[in-house]
């Protein structure tokens, strides 16, 4: 069954894609480089979206996962970040996670802890 917006749109395939980037290919990416300051699935969804938002995604979002409440045009903006940081590599997933980690209060050791999937 596809996941529409209220205006009907089907945004399956769009938050499909949202998940294999954040599950399984940003995570793969970070294992084969072996440098990357992040190599954790929740770790990418936290930067993914904290960077839709310019602030800590829970704070936005109502509901959990967060990607299933997410508009079309929100989805998009993830994807396409996530596909800046498969493309561009380490430089692309530093400088997006130190957004998240500042908008967070957050010190360069680690992410707060908060419930909740992104």
């Amino acid at each position: 069954m596809g996941q529409r917006t209220l205006d009907g749109e089907d945004i399956s395939e769009l938050r499909a894609a949202y998940v294999r980037r954040v599950t399984e290919e940003l995570p793969r990416a970070a294992r084969r480089a072996g440098d990357w300051p992040i190599r954790e699935d929740h770790c990418f969804g936290r930067v993914v979206l904290d960077n839709v938002f310019g602030d800590a995604w829970y704070d936005h979002v109502d509901g959990r996962p967060a990607y299933e409440h997410l508009s079309r045009d929100e989805l998009t903006a993830a994807v396409d970040l996530a596909e800046r940081m498969l493309e561009a590599g380490r430089p692309a997933v530093e400088e997006l996670n130190r957004n998240s980690l500042r908008w967070r209060g957050d010190s360069a050791t680690g992410p707060a802890s908060r419930p909740g999937d992104a």
